[in-house]
């Protein structure tokens, strides 16, 4: 396999801190991003090479373990269990199996002779489990809906339920790294970011939205008429007198609630009472009648 130097892609030195990996990434992927750059696949490669780099160094133990094996990294733990295996169990091989030798490990790993001696190893060894971030936006999370991805240069094509939160984590098993041996495949684990653009604030399943109401309506009552999370025109009645800073809470029209078909948290609308800055001098005349009561 050829050696990919992740720091080398990412733009950065080996001594980088994490928030400067995740600022050169943030910046390379904004660059070579396939929509930025639509029909060129020096790009769509480029941008793959990014996302590996950034999945391995921005991760500790694996930063650790790159660091240390090169591009045998992800084999690094069956290394290190073929090696303790060997110096426990095997005394007669213990000296001739250190740090200096793993390449000669892994290809024992697929039965070929290491050494000077005949053994073969044949202990399977589960793939290295993969760590993935989706960015998507409020609105498609709140709708089940596919996506395709690329990881590590394989298309998947996933289901993301309504109501995915921010920060939740889901796994996919088998899409890790390929076990040795005929060992198990490990699993991808993919983190949502979810960018909130709307007047909506959402906690949990709820939502909350600030809605202005005029100072007529709230003195008098009536009727009024509230765009919703998803679109739809909802009619308020509005009672007389009513306060700055009232919350209502309307049953139902939150956020769906995930793997819950049918079912969705409350919305809850705070008033802001907007005080006229143009008065007519009628108007004016009006409220200095009031004003004297």
């Amino acid at each position: 396999m050829e050696f990919i130097d992740y720091y080398k892609i990412l733009e950065i030195d080996k001594s980088a801190t994490a928030d400067a990996i995740k600022k050169a990434y943030r910046k390379l992927a904004r660059k070579w991003h396939p929509d930025v750059n639509p029909n060129d696949a020096a790009a769509k490669v480029k941008f793959q090479q990014l996302n590996e780099a950034n999945e391995v160094l921005s991760h500790p133990e694996k930063r650790k373990k790159y660091d240390k094996y090169g591009k045998d990294w992800e084999r690094g733990e069956e290394y290190e269990q073929q090696r303790q295996y060997s110096n426990s169990g095997n005394q007669q091989n213990a000296g001739n199996f250190n740090e200096g030798d793993f390449s000669d490990f892994f290809s024992s790993m697929f039965g070929q002779q290491r050494g000077g001696g005949n053994r073969r190893s044949n202990a399977k060894f589960r793939g290295q489990d993969f760590n993935a971030q989706l960015q998507i936006d409020i609105k498609e999370a709140a709708k089940t809906h596919k996506k395709e991805l690329t990881i590590n240069g394989k298309s998947l094509r996933i289901t993301i339920p309504a109501g995915i939160e921010d920060e939740q984590t889901i796994k996919i098993n088998g899409y890790g790294g390929e076990g040795a041996n005929k060992g198990p495949n490990g699993d991808l684990y993919i983190t949502f970011s979810i960018v909130n653009t709307t007047p909506f604030k959402r906690v949990g399943n709820d939502l909350y939205v600030n809605h202005d109401l005029d100072l007529y309506t709230a003195v008098l009552g009536g009727e009024i008429m509230l765009t919703a999370f998803d679109a739809s025109k909802l009619k308020l009645k509005v009672a007389a007198g009513t306060q700055n800073g009232t919350k209502i809470r309307l049953k139902g029209k939150g956020f769906p609630v995930y793997k819950k078909e049918d079912t969705f948290g409350d919305l809850y609308v705070t008033y802001t009472v907007t005080i006229p800055t143009q008065l007519s001098e009628k108007e004016k005349e009006l409220f200095q009648q009031l004003a004297q009561k």
